[in-house]
């Protein structure tokens, strides 16, 4: 029966650290901050830093589920984008709760082996993060390869999957500017901020993993 809760804590593990890789770029609001001016948004926009920092405030808080209604600071936006914003609404959304259930499923396994002294079973020797951080960072791994040979494609595959049928993605800056606040190069530095974290967790747990003899993650 514990070696179930060890197999259990794999895929939970490396749930967590995939949804905890993406929720701090969604979250710290920083991050695009510092890139207002490296990716010319100003000049493209024509707004201030102050009236695009507030517009994507509008947008983060609404897809974070902090505001009911779609807004975008001082832009207009079309029925289209806004319900693209909607999509990207319940993605965030349900990456926030998998990341909140999977860490609280692993902090409960974590305090049950605390009482009772004693940790997760191994499995080949090694701890089910270890495991969990080999099959997450490979895939990872993969799928990172393939989207740095061609970035535009995996960003049309991206969108072709998740919002499936659907081509209100494809903004007309026209009747939707705030695609002017989100440039290419901003979700290529997502995405390439996300591997960056998601591998260096990956590389902790594999280490810790291996080195542990009485502790499991």
């Amino acid at each position: 029966m514990k070696k179930l809760w060890s197999y259990v804590a794999v895929p939970a593990t490396a749930l967590a650290v995939f949804t905890g890789s993406i929720a701090w770029v969604l979250l710290v609001r920083a991050f695009y901050y510092v890139q207002i001016g490296p990716l010319g948004v100003c000049a493209a926009s024509g707004l201030t830093a102050e009236q695009v920092r507030a517009a994507y405030g509008d947008v983060m808080d609404y897809c974070l589920g902090l505001r009911p209604d779609f807004a975008a600071g001082v832009l207009p936006f079309s029925a289209e984008g806004a319900g693209h914003f909607a999509d990207v609404r319940m993605l965030f959304l349900l990456n926030l709760a998998v990341l909140a259930g999977t860490l609280l499923l692993l902090l409960g396994l974590k305090l049950a082996c605390r009482r009772r002294h004693t940790a997760l079973p191994r499995l080949n020797g090694r701890t089910p993060g270890f495991w969990a951080a080999c099959v997450l960072g490979g895939l990872s791994l993969t799928v990172g390869a393939l989207a740095a040979t061609d970035f535009d494609r995996a960003f049309t595959v991206f969108h072709r999957i998740f919002f499936p049928g659907k081509e209100n993605w494809l903004f007309d800056p026209a009747t939707d500017p705030v695609i002017v606040l989100l440039p290419e190069a901003f979700f290529r530095n997502c995405a390439i901020a996300i591997g960056v974290t998601l591998l260096g967790l990956c590389l902790w747990l594999v280490l810790t993993g291996r080195k542990q003899k009485k502790k499991a993650l």
